[in-house]
């Protein structure tokens, strides 16, 4: 089963893709998608929806796995998160993919045991857990690759 793990944003949007067989993960591809501070917001979106659909023809993942929103202080951020995460649940319709979503207490519980682990202890375990020599860069990567984790260990559909 093919997993992309997804942590949303309009400046950086981190991608992560792991193969899960039995139970042994690999990862397939990691990376960001990026859009400029200087366009408007919907050109912002159409960019991260353009790049994710790419994404998703070229690696046909099985399922995509979004971090749910859980509480942000500032909701100017708050709201451009959202318009995100309705772009790339947008993304997954449009190419027949089911969708999955978790909050960052349950990535952090499914990858350290911890649910009040640091952002730190998260990327160490998502190195270990996928036998890297490195953590995944940059770090929305990494945090997105423990989104996918977390759904492998979590998700009775995932094999």
């Amino acid at each position: 089963m093919k997993i992309l793990g997804i942590d949303p944003g309009t400046a950086t949007t981190g991608f992560g893709l792991i193969s899960k067989t039995g139970a042994k993960l690999t990862l397939l591809d990691c990376g960001i998608v990026s859009t400029p501070k200087t366009l408007d917001m919907p050109e912002r979106l159409n960019i991260l929806f353009e790049d994710l659909s790419e994404i998703i023809v070229r690696h046909k993942p099985d399922i995509i796995v979004v971090e749910k929103l859980f509480f942000i202080s500032n909701i100017t951020t708050a709201m451009a998160v959202s318009q995100a995460r309705g772009v790339i649940l947008l993304a997954a319709a449009r190419h027949n993919i089911k969708t999955a979503e978790y909050t960052p207490l349950q990535v952090k519980m499914s990858a350290t045991g911890y649910g009040k682990a640091t952002k730190k202890q998260v990327q160490e375990m998502v190195k270990k857990i996928l036998k890297l020599s490195a953590i995944p860069k940059p770090d929305d990567a990494a945090d997105a690759l423990a989104i996918a984790i977390c759904h492998s260990a979590n998700s009775r559909y995932s094999q």
